[in-house]
């Protein structure tokens, strides 16, 4: 039994290569972009709203810290990691989740924006999950101008 209690105690001592007050402020400050994000398609009664923006924000933050935490332990000179394959897989997973939001019905498209702020929630998750804090935040208030600021010329586009 102390065998299995020292196991236990050794595999959540925490063996991360990154400090867990730097974990978990990327952690909540992915959240908090995707949020504002999801907020607004929120408001505005669509498909993916603030828990999926968060959702995905949080994943790509998530997966971003574990290749972070991977890169930076000792495995030897046999192991070759590449980071930009998280980023891939990231863009990659997140595209197919955002192309399943896109509908086409009665000669409209819906859902195209909403599966693009997924898209990039995703990147600011990303960004946020790296330490790259000027990227997640300029790309989230640029993001909130679009589906806000620009969505009234686009109504006034269509008036005239």
């Amino acid at each position: 039994m102390t065998d299995i209690l020292s196991a236990l105690s050794s595999e959540f001592a925490g063996h991360s290569s990154l400090p867990w007050p730097v974990v978990l402020v990327r952690i909540l400050g992915a959240l908090l972009l995707s949020a504002l994000i999801g907020f607004e398609r929120e408001s505005k009664d669509h498909a993916a709203g603030l828990r999926t923006h968060m959702l995905v924000g949080l994943a790509a933050s998530c997966y971003c810290l574990l290749a972070l935490d991977l890169v930076g332990r000792d495995f030897g000179d046999d192991v070759r990691l590449d980071p930009i394959r998280m980023i891939e897989a990231v863009t990659g997973g997140v595209a197919f989740l955002a192309a399943g939001l896109i509908v086409f019905t009665r000669g409209e498209v819906k859902g195209l924006t909403t599966g693009a702020s997924l898209w990039l929630v995703a990147a600011i998750g990303t960004a946020a999950g790296l330490g790259v804090w000027l990227i997640a935040l300029v790309a989230t208030g640029f993001s909130l101008f679009i589906v806000s600021a620009l969505v009234v010329v686009e109504n006034r586009m269509k008036k005239e």
